[in-house]
Parts: C-alpha cells; structure tokens; sequence
C-alpha cells in the first residue's frame, strides 16, 4: 500500500535538516514516498510548503529547532495561515509526529516537541512519539525522547547526528509508516 508523508521543516544550522533526510529515507526505505518540504528557500533544492502538500499527504513529520522551547517563528507564521483547513477538517486522523534540535541537554528540545505538537492537535491528527521499544531511546546519551527525535547539536552547532539520534529519526520514518498504512 503507497503512502506519501510530507516531512515538513525548518533548519538553521543543519541538523534538523539531517534528521528530516533520515526520516525521509527511513520512509523511502519502507517503500512510502516521502516529500522534503520547507518554510522558505534556503537550498537551491527546498520546496516551500503548500497547504495543498498537507491535504494530499497520508502523513507528517514536522520539526524545526528549539527557540526558547517553542518552534520556530517561520512554522508558527505557516500554521497560522491553515485556518481554511481546520474548518474544514482536512488534516482530521492523519498520523503525525515532531522533531527537533537545541545546542543543549537542557535546551528546550522537549517543550519545543510540545508546542509544535499544538496545531496538529488543533486540526485532529494523531501525534506519535517514540515508544521505548526502540532501544536507542534508552541508551542515547545526546538527542532522543518519547515525544519524538531530538538532536544536541553543542556549543558548536554540529549537524552531525549521533548513531543513537539517527537510529531514533530510523524509528519514527518506520512508524510513520507502518501507522500510516494500517489507518488507510
């Protein structure tokens, strides 16, 4: 069964960029077609969102860094556009999952999960997370947390990914899917 899940970002220094392409090739890997999509041209290869991706798509997976706990003020201003949307009910049981990354342990990454989890509540997708059974989740010692992947970038903003945080962006591509197919 052929399911297309959007994987939605915004990136400043990379490394949420390297987790979205991990979840899209996790979601390739499973054979669903994944669209890399962004908030604004910043690569010659991005492709800005459109509210048509989100009605089309079967699923997402939406990440940006942490500001402060919060998402980034380039998705807030996206979601603030989608209230044609959410009357109409359009994103209503599609599966969805967050990522995202902050320069420290304590950086926010876990609120910022909460609060890009809010307008996907908001218009009736299902949120996953990151159940323990991946092992990752237990053993990582940087990014990584039942709400959904997450990345330590440090002091130097490093948009290299740790074994553990790949294996953890693996496991929500996969389950994206697998959920995904089951709901159709």
């Amino acid at each position: 069964m052929s399911v297309t899940i959007v994987v939605l970002y915004h990136s400043s220094h990379g490394s949420v960029a390297a987790m979205a392409h991990e979840i899209a090739e996790s979601i390739e890997s499973q054979g669903g077609t994944a669209l890399l999509r962004t908030f604004e041209v910043r690569d010659p290869h991005d492709i800005v969102i459109s509210k048509d991706d989100l009605i089309k798509c079967d699923g997402l997976a939406f990440g940006t860094p942490t500001r402060f706990g919060m998402m980034a003020s380039q998705a807030k201003a996206f979601w603030e556009t989608t209230s044609e949307l959410w009357l109409k009910g359009q994103l209503i049981d599609k599966p969805a999952c967050v990522f995202s990354s902050s320069s420290s342990m304590h950086g926010g990454n876990e609120a910022t999960l909460l609060n890009l989890s809010l307008p996907l509540l908001h218009h009736g997708m299902m949120l996953m997370g990151v159940p323990y059974e991946v092992p990752e989740l237990l053993a990582t010692q940087t990014g990584g947390t039942p709400y959904g992947a997450t990345h330590v970038a440090g002091a130097q903003n490093s948009a290299q990914l740790s074994k553990d945080e790949i294996k953890i962006c693996q496991s929500v591509g996969q389950r994206l899917v697998k959920i995904t197919r089951k709901l159709q």
